[in-house]
């Protein structure tokens, strides 16, 4: 289901954005009936880089949270068992804290926040979720204050750069929107980079499903011209250039070098699993190569060229 695929996208999405602040668990695994919390956050004493670009989200990660993004609208199920979970790690922290013999102090409490589309009055009624808008604006609804919970209802967050990283986990024309804003963000911008090629990745495992709905055939058409515009990208940073130029000569060191750089520009210093895939990456062609080389993650790459 295209679903699976969303909340994989959603997952990766919200990983990469908040990998420099904190350590990340995606899934984190809790005791008793098999569970897992979709992405576990816990802050970086000294961030590695400032949080402020990421707007709204930057408020959330002053304190170890729980992220529970959904494609779907959220169903009150679906909310009884995310708050489940919280109090399952939240319980395994003190009994960690006593064994320690230390305390948990409020500020090391985790936070839930449950990321939906859409959410009805009565679904947030029911679990006593109102609007704080002098502390969190429109579109987050915190729980009673010692669940430590809130619901952000993407579809009614105002747009504004603080909240775009949100809405691009929307759905329909609030994320054809934040794909529009995202898109103008000058190229330096710290988190552009990595959300663009997410959502290649994205658009190229839709394509890959025989079973698509509408809805996704539109998402498809919509997020071409974003790999379109990282193509482009790839050009004027030269890269693609002296890829293309290492691919049409034809010699094997060129063709290994300039695929080397490109792979260094995305993972960094090439490790002995990047240099292993190389030999095998220059046999295929550039038309298949290059949208691989900028789509893929690292693991993915690595899979996708066996031994």
């Amino acid at each position: 289901m295209t679903r699976f695929i969303h909340d994989q996208f959603a997952k990766d999405y919200l990983e990469e954005l908040l990998t420099p602040y904190g350590t990340i668990q995606s899934p984190r695994r809790v005791a008793g009936e098999v569970r897992q919390i979709d992405l576990w956050f816990n802050p970086n004493p000294e961030p590695r880089l400032s949080a402020e670009p990421l707007g709204l989200l930057a408020r959330t990660l002053h304190s170890p949270a729980i992220f529970e993004p959904y494609r779907n609208p959220v169903t009150a199920d679906e909310i009884r068992d995310c708050v489940l979970k919280l109090l399952v790690i939240s319980a395994e922290l003190r009994r960690e804290a006593r064994r320690q013999q230390t305390s948990l102090a409020e500020s090391n409490q985790p936070r839930l926040w449950i990321l939906t589309p859409t959410a009805s009055a009565p679904l947030l009624e029911g679990f006593g979720a109102t609007l704080e808008v002098e502390n969190w604006g429109e579109g987050i609804y915190p729980l009673s204050a010692q669940w430590r919970s809130a619901i952000i209802v993407i579809h009614q967050l105002p747009r504004t750069r603080d909240t775009l990283w949100l809405r691009v986990l929307g759905r329909g024309q609030v994320q054809e929107q934040a794909f529009d804003e995202l898109e103008q963000l000058p190229p330096g911008n710290p988190f552009r980079g990595n959300a663009l090629m997410l959502l290649n990745r994205l658009k190229a495992n839709l394509e890959m499903n025989p079973n698509l709905n509408q809805e996704d055939r539109d998402l498809i058409m919509r997020l071409s011209p974003l790999f379109d515009q990282q193509l482009e990208e790839a050009k004027l940073s030269g890269l693609e250039r002296g890829l293309e130029r290492g691919l049409e000569r034809g010699r094997e060191q060129e063709r290994r070098e300039a695929i080397a750089s490109l792979l260094e520009a995305r993972f960094g210093p090439l490790d002995d699993e990047l240099n292993a895939i190389l030999d095998r990456m220059i046999r295929r062609p550039s038309s298949e190569l290059m949208p691989l080389l900028l789509q893929l993650s690292r693991e993915e790459l690595i899979d996708r060229f066996p031994e």
